[in-house]
């Protein structure tokens, strides 16, 4: 899938999961969707822990997955 396709999107990452995924709640709505870590974010040992605001790329097709590609510095 080109990445001109993917929709970014922000969130609060709600739970952290077995095998590096994550419940993220998205902004401005109730939509929960499940993330995992893109392959920079891994490859730069980036911890993510509930409760950090992170970046998210949803596919057109399937809304309710997504892949971080960034978290934010608080």
């Amino acid at each position: 899938m080109p990445k001109r396709d993917a929709i970014e999107v922000e969130g609060t990452v709600v739970e952290a999961l077995p095998d590096a995924k994550f419940r993220v709640a998205l902004d401005g709505g109730d939509r929960i969707v499940l993330a995992y870590l893109s392959g920079k974010v891994k490859l730069n040992f980036v911890r993510i822990v509930p409760g950090d605001r992170v970046r998210l790329e949803l596919s057109p097709y399937d809304l309710s997955q997504g892949r971080i590609t960034w978290r934010n510095r608080t």
